[in-house]
């Protein structure tokens, strides 16, 4: 059976699967290892327009690709037009991306509070206005956007802003089912996706949500008809997830997961490749809460946890897993084990005075300096 794919402008992302931005994570070392696992298409973590427009250095990093990578694919965050079509210039201008996606789905407060992330598609000329700077700007590279349902159950926005994305000339647009207000808490709202791929005629829906496992996957495309699915927290930790996800789109048999050591090569590996691309400290920095992520749900995971949040060179690294069962399975939960961001929920902080013209385009104040959420 032939794995189904998907059209974002010209690349086509077969399996339809793709790994959604994340703020820390979503870095070329953890994309370079999904791809070897199988996502199609990988997004950079959440680049902010107005510093990169400005060339700044921490900022110009994160944006960078590995070498051979492809499709170079990022994710841009941005309040103004005018920041995000100068940030689109320079991207396209000095050939670094193939793909471009814009977040409109971050839910963090001091994001919010501003004005920016998941708060401007409930003002929909602003949300048209950022659309049409980008892709303008974009020239032949396809433009996505990611959002959420709305603020809250009170101001759902998501089938409008899919009009929107539709209207201003996007690739295709990805649905994270929950509103900002929900934040990761309890079930995606599966049903939305559903909604919007109804209303959403031209231009691939992609739903992200609660993939766990590659059932979810299946079931999710089922229930919803989107055309592809975004994984964020369910690879935290399970890069393999990936290869799952493959397997069962093209119908074929799934492989059994790794046993302990193989996930401590995987470790050792993934270590090795941020020690490569950041520089030793900051590297091992980088890779503790990975760790944490690999090794949820073994026996004794606890205490060997403790031991790996002190390592600081890849040698200790292989020193704090030398003892472990390598022959111990994964465990049979352990896709359930939390990952990534807390639940609860929030009320969603805005700037005074933001329902007074919701038809107002001014952009709000720049949201924030540094990327913070995937959304």
């Amino acid at each position: 059976m032939t794995s189904p794919s998907l059209r974002v402008g010209p690349i086509e992302v077969a399996p339809p699967v793709v790994l959604a931005p994340m703020a820390g994570v979503t870095n070329y070392p953890f994309r370079s290892l999904c791809r070897r696992f199988g996502a199609a298409l990988f997004i950079s973590e959440m680049i902010t327009a107005r510093p990169l427009a400005e060339g700044r250095e921490k900022t110009l990093k994160l944006a960078d690709f590995g070498p051979g990578e492809t499709p170079r694919s990022l994710q841009l965050y941005g309040v103004d037009p005018v920041w995000v079509g100068k940030a689109v210039d320079r991207l396209v201008d000095e050939g670094c991306i193939d793909h471009l996606d814009l977040n409109f789905g971050c839910p963090v407060r001091k994001v919010t509070r501003k004005g920016g992330g998941a708060a401007i598609p409930a003002k929909p000329r602003l949300l048209a206005a950022i659309i049409r700077a980008a892709v303008e700007a974009a020239q032949d590279v396809p433009v996505t956007v990611k959002f959420r349902m709305g603020i809250d159950d009170d101001h759902l926005s998501y089938l409008e802003s899919g009009h929107i994305a539709e209207e201003e000339g996007c690739a295709a647009v990805t649905l994270h089912a929950r509103t900002a207000a929900q934040l990761y808490d309890g079930c995606a709202r599966w049903e939305a996706i559903r909604e919007l791929k109804r209303a959403v005629q031209t231009i691939p829906v992609i739903g992200n949500g609660d993939i766990w496992v590659a059932d979810d996957a299946l079931r999710m495309v089922k229930e919803t008809g989107c055309d592809g699915v975004a994984v964020g927290r369910g690879c935290l930790g399970r890069p393999w997830l990936f290869r799952d996800l493959a397997d069962a789109l093209a119908g074929r048999e799934q492989q059994a997961p790794p046993t302990f050591g193989e996930v401590a090569e995987i470790m050792i590996e993934h270590a090795a490749m941020l020690v490569a691309w950041y520089g030793k400290r900051p590297g091992m920095l980088s890779f503790r809460k990975h760790a944490g992520w690999y090794t949820r749900g073994f026996p004794g995971s606890a205490r060997l946890r403790e031991r790996l949040m002190r390592v600081q060179t890849s040698a200790e690294l292989e020193e704090a897993l030398s003892d472990i069962n390598r022959d111990e399975p994964f465990p049979e939960h352990g896709h359930l084990v939390r990952r990534g961001k807390r639940s609860g929920t929030q009320k969603v902080v805005l700037p005074k005075g933001f329902w007074d013209d919701p038809d107002d385009p001014v952009p709000p104040v720049e949201g924030t300096g540094e990327p913070v959420s995937g959304g």
